[in-house]
């Protein structure tokens, strides 16, 4: 006999498999810190709640049941009530209908993976897998479906994971104390976090109980981080603790939080048949396993869990290049020609470039021809002889010999008008036996080997024969809701987005040492499946507006700061006041620089390789480092107002580094930032020397005089 409850003690955190008392179902998967033990939780709704005259049979009213950590949907089963229809495809018959088979837990090469089998009567085996490594208290959860029966089944929605029985810290539906948080995202302007109580999201459960309350969201296309990053959080805040789930996928996604009782449930995964225009049917003996999500559960703050959530990337890391390691300086050349680069204006770069900390040097859009003058060279990928009449090889020699990488930008997924590639129809996305054309793009199928082959000549060869070290890859506009070449148009944009990672994989079988750069109209794609792929991605693409210094420390919540690469555009009529303000805000990621590099004045080239030498000595805090976030700002980003501080700590905690700017007024003359606790502290270096806030250590603060509008400042700290 089964016990009713099962749990694992990792780190900070235990997990929790809660099994039905009474017959069968499916176990219920809860986390909660171990240093907060759950309150005993109401069986039955209190009298003094019960509306007057309810019949004998509504009553008890039950308070809460256990929730499925599968939830799934069949199709053939029956419809959930409830009036979830076109809302929810969770919780309903095909999930009641699961069983519990058993649990294991294996163990190998430093992880622990629990695995619990359920069934369910159409013949499926669901096999739920939460992994862990370590005791990082970070779990990787999926679930694996296999047909064992003698007639297909047709999913029509499979989470990821689903989280139950929140909150255990309240007797009761814990009123004003639970809050949703989530980051929004849009071009230019990524990682906005939304906080909302579940009142304001209108969650609150019913009086009987019956109505399916749910918020689901997500994102419809090939960018996977457009209008929401693939994140969720639910806090309870006078317990102190939140509950996180990030996904890692490429295309379609969605996250529900869902109430039909005392108790509020997480869920997510592949977006299902009424969000994301997706079904699959499983024929006997086939099986189809989600993307993986990334969970856990902490007692602080969603700043705290947020930057937990991202350690789950850590793993992906083990094999990038070994140049990767010091995070090397970038200079791109795009705002410096804005889409014209020439061997010309490359070799005077790379000869600015020579001897200082730069590493790589990357060409950006433009060194192909353009077909019919076009503004797109997509497609062909023909070497434009009159910006490059040596071609690309004497290009990247110059580059190797004043000590650089060189690195190439391509947006090889699409193919533009005008190009031979254009008219290779067959070889192209399509929907409803059609060719999908969004705006002036159509869409290489990654499901079709002739891609592979055409794009391994013209975007592998070419890196190998031209001995690039970089690559940029690019990616400007969505394919939408899905492609014709499966069952559901949701299916086949999923099988499309796998053979594209496919490709991915083999630039880096091909090329070991090749440095990819994730960009997707800057940050569309920073999602943990592409950021595992590649070595960076780029933060945005906002190159040079005032409200760059936000998104790049919104960001450092979501992606890791070594892998989040952040744009500073140097200008000749730049002051050294703007200089530092763009410069600054590289150290809240990998430094990028473009803009005028070999035209700036004496003066300014000095503050330039300050912050460049700067960048160098404390590279280790930005890689491995600990954040905490300070400041007060208004809600515009385009307009921004107050102050923002990030304070970034050493894993061994004796060294911290500062990066603050000022907006625009109203701010306070002097603010304080409290440094980690054990004392000792002492200012150790401060750039820019001129220009920038003044700042100093006293009694365990660090204490900025914020000198005027936009400007800022960098500082290292250290024990004494």
């Amino acid at each position: 006999m089964k016990k009713n409850v099962s749990t694992f003690t990792v780190g900070d955190t235990v997990v929790v498999y809660h099994f039905p008392k009474e017959g069968g179902g499916a176990p219920q998967l809860s986390l909660r810190p171990k240093s907060l033990p759950p309150v005993q939780h109401r069986a039955v709704l209190p009298p003094e709640v019960e509306i007057k005259g309810l019949p004998e049979r509504w009553q008890p009213r039950r308070a809460w049941d256990l929730d499925s950590l599968v939830q799934l949907k069949c199709r053939g089963d029956l419809e959930a009530g409830g009036f979830s229809q076109g809302r929810t495809m969770r919780a309903g018959p095909s999930s009641a209908l699961l069983e519990f088979i058993d649990q294991e837990v294996e163990k190998g090469g430093g992880e622990t993976t629990v695995v619990t089998r359920l069934k369910h009567p159409a013949g499926l085996i669901c096999a739920h897998r939460l992994r862990w490594r370590g005791r990082t208290p970070v779990f990787d959860s999926s679930v694996r479906v296999e047909n064992q029966g003698s007639d297909p089944v047709t999913l029509e929605m499979l989470s990821s994971f689903s989280l139950g029985g929140m909150t255990p810290y309240a007797e009761d539906d814990a009123p004003n104390r639970l809050f949703a948080h989530r980051y929004r995202s849009a071009w230019s302007a990524e990682g906005r976090l939304e906080t909302r109580s579940l009142e304001a999201l209108h969650l609150e459960r019913s009086w009987l109980g019956h109505s399916h309350q749910s918020e689901r969201f997500g994102q419809i296309g090939s960018m996977p981080v457009r209008g929401f990053f693939p994140f969720f959080a639910l806090e309870d805040r006078e317990a102190g603790v939140l509950w996180g789930a990030r996904l890692a996928c490429p295309g379609s996604w969605q996250m529900e939080i869902f109430r039909k009782d005392d108790f509020v449930a997480l869920s997510g995964g592949q977006a299902d048949l009424e969000f994301g225009h997706w079904w699959k049917t499983l024929q006997p003996g086939e099986s189809f396993e989600t993307p993986t999500a990334h969970l856990a559960c902490l007692q602080g703050d969603i700043d705290a869990l947020s930057q937990r959530l991202v350690l789950a990337q850590e793993s992906a890391l083990a094999e990038l290049p070994l140049t990767e390691k010091e995070l090397p300086i970038v200079v791109n050349e795009w705002c410096i020609s804005w889409g014209s680069p020439t061997h010309a204006n490359l070799s005077a770069l790379a000869e600015r470039l020579r001897g200082t900390p730069a590493k790589y040097l990357v060409i950006d859009d433009g060194w192909a021809e353009r077909p019919s003058d076009g503004v797109l060279q997509n497609g062909d990928w023909v070497i434009n002889r009159k910006s490059f009449p040596e071609g690309l090889a004497a290009t990247s020699r110059v580059i190797r010999e004043a000590g650089l990488i060189p690195g190439i930008w391509f947006e090889f997924e699409v193919c533009s008008p005008g190009s031979k590639a254009f008219a290779l129809s067959d070889h192209h996305l399509q929907r409803d036996g059609a060719v999908l054309q969004v705006g002036s793009r159509r869409f290489w199928d990654f499901r079709d080997p002739f891609t592979f082959a055409y794009l391994t000549e013209k975007v592998i060869d070419l890196l190998r024969d031209n001995d690039f070290g970089y690559l940029k890859v690019d990616y400007n506009d969505t394919i939408g809701l899905g492609v014709d070449g499966a069952e559901s148009p949701g299916e086949g944009l999923r099988q499309h987005l796998e053979g594209l990672q496919a490709f991915f994989r083999k630039l880096r079988e091909a090329l070991p040492e090749l440095v990819i750069e994730n960009c997707s109209s800057g940050g569309h794609r920073l999602e943990p499946s592409m950021q595992a792929l590649c070595s960076m991605g780029s933060f945005s693409d906002a190159h040079e507006t005032r409200e760059i210094p936000i998104i790049a420390a919104n960001l450092q919540r979501l992606i890791l700061p070594r892998q989040c690469q952040v744009w500073a555009v140097l200008r000749q009529d730049d002051s050294l006041q703007r200089l530092a303000y763009s410069l600054a805000a590289n150290f809240l990621g990998r430094m990028c620089l473009s803009g005028e590099v070999y035209g700036l004045s004496p003066a300014q080239w000095k503050l330039t390789l300050g912050a460049m030498e700067l960048y160098r000595r404390v590279y280790p805090i930005i890689r491995d480092g600990v954040s905490t976030f300070h400041g007060a700002t208004g809600e515009s980003w385009r307009h921004p107002q107050g102050w923002q501080a990030v304070l970034r700590r050493s894993t061994k905690g004796d060294r911290a580094l500062l990066v603050v700017h000022s907006f625009a007024k109203p701010f306070e003359r002097e603010i304080a930032i409290d440094l980690p606790e054990g004392g000792g502290w002492k200012l150790a270096e401060a750039w820019p020397e001129r220009s920038g806030h003044a700042v100093r250590v006293s009694r365990g603060k660090l204490r900025i005089e914020l000198k005027g509008e936009f400007r800022a400042a960098v500082c290292v700290v250290e024990r004494g």
